[in-house]
C-alpha cells in the first residue's frame, strides 16, 4: 500500500476531480482515500449511492467523478440496490456468463440521513441476509443537502433549520444515534469508526472491510463546511479534533472482538477545542450547564467504547 501521502496524492484514482462539492470538503477526501484504499488492494468496487451530497455533486449528467460502475439510489434503498446488483453478480458468475477472478466489493454508501434514518431498514435487511457488501456511512450529522436539517446524526444542541437554537429549545435535544452499535447488533464479522485526519487507520481499516467476506461497516465523520458553519479548509483539522477530545472514538468490531485504535488520544483534550470552530455550537457555547451536559454525553460514550474493546 502507498506507505506516504506524497505516494497517495500521486496515484490518479478512480474518484476524480471536477465534482461539485465545497472547497474542502471532508466527504470527498473521504471517498479519496477509500479510493487509495481499494486500488492499492486491487479490488474491483460497485457502488450504489444513495441521495445525498456525494450523489448530487458527482454525478451531474453529462459528467461523473465516478469510475466505477455506479447506481444512484433513492434515499432509502440503496443497500437493497446493492443487494440486488451483488446477487447477480453471483448468479451471473454461476452460470457462466461472467468470467472474472478478480476480487470484487460491492458498496452501499449513503450519508447519515441515507443511513442513520431513512436507509437504516434498507441497511438492516442487507446485513441480516448476508451480502458481501460494505455500507459505508459518511456522516455530516445533519441533512445537509436539503438545507441543514436535523438528522438521528445530529449532536445535542447543535443549531439546524428544524431544531434552531433559540429562548424555547437549545438546538437538538436528543442525542446521537450510536449507529456503530446498530450495525454490530446484526452480527456482522466487521465494523469499525475513521476520521479523515488519521489516513493510514483510516485505510488499514477499509482494507479490512473490503477483504473481509460478508457484510461490513465503516462509520466516517466528515465534516460539512456550510451545515457545520465552520471556516473553509478546517475539515481535516476538525476530523483531527474529533477524535483528541473524544467525541469520535476510532474503533473497530472483528468477530467479536472490539479493538482500540492506537490512534485515539491517552489524555483528552477539552471538548471546546472541537465545538469552538463551528458556530452551530454557538448558542450551547453561551450556556455553562448546556456544555457540561455536553461533555459528559461525549465522555460516557468514550467510556463505554474503552471498556468494549477492554482499555478502561
Amino acid at each position: 500500500m502507498p506507505v506516504n501521502l506524497k505516494q497517495i496524492a500521486g496515484v490518479e484514482l478512480k474518484f476524480t476531480k471536477g465534482h461539485r462539492m465545497c472547497a474542502g470538503c471532508g466527504v470527498a477526501i473521504f471517498v479519496r482515500e477509500l479510493s487509495a484504499a481499494a486500488q492499492d488492494l486491487g479490488i474491483d468496487l460497485v457502488f450504489s449511492n444513495a441521495t445525498g451530497c456525494l450523489e448530487v455533486t458527482t454525478s451531474v449528467y453529462p459528467e461523473s467523478s465516478w469510475k466505477y460502475p455506479w447506481i444512484h439510489s433513492a434515499f432509502e434503498n440503496a443497500s437493497a440496490t446493492i443487494s440486488g446488483v451483488e446477487r447477480a453478480y453471483y448468479a451471473l458468475k454461476a452460470k457462466g456468463k461472467i468470467n472474472h477472478d478478480k476480487k470484487v466489493k460491492f458498496v452501499a454508501i449513503a450519508g447519515d440521513g441515507g443511513s442513520y434514518d431513512i436507509g437504516l431498514q434498507s441497511m438492516s435487511g442487507a446485513m441480516e441476509r448476508g451480502h458481501n457488501i460494505l455500507f459505508i456511512s459518511y456522516d455530516n450529522e445533519a441533512y445537509m443537502n436539503t438545507g441543514y436539517q436535523r438528522s438521528s446524526a445530529t449532536p445535542l444542541y447543535a443549531n439546524t433549520t428544524t431544531a434552531p437554537f433559540g429562548k424555547s429549545v437549545p438546538g437538538k435535544t436528543q442525542p446521537r444515534k450510536d449507529l456503530f452499535a446498530i450495525a454490530v447488533a446484526h452480527g456482522i464479522p466487521y465494523a469499525a469508526t475513521v476520521s479523515i485526519y488519521y489516513w493510514n487507520d483510516l485505510i488499514t481499516k477499509v482494507q479490512k472491510a473490503l477483504t473481509i467476506e460478508g457484510p461490513t461497516f465503516i462509520l466516517s465523520i466528515t465534516p460539512c463546511i456550510p451545515g457545520w458553519a465552520m471556516p473553509t479548509g478546517d475539515a481535516v483539522s476538525l476530523s483531527k479534533s474529533a477524535v483528541e477530545t473524544g467525541y469520535w472514538p476510532l474503533i473497530e468490531y472483528e468477530n467479536g472482538v472490539y479493538k482500540w485504535s492506537p490512534s485515539n488520544p491517552k489524555q483528552l483534550k477539552p471538548i471546546e477545542e472541537f465545538v469552538s470552530k463551528q458556530k452551530r455550537f454557538e448558542g450551547m457555547l453561551k450556556k455553562p450547564e448546556l456544555v457540561e451536559h455536553f461533555r459528559q454525553e461525549v465522555i460516557q460514550n468514550y467510556e463505554k467504547y474503552k471498556k468494549l474493546c477492554g482499555v478502561a
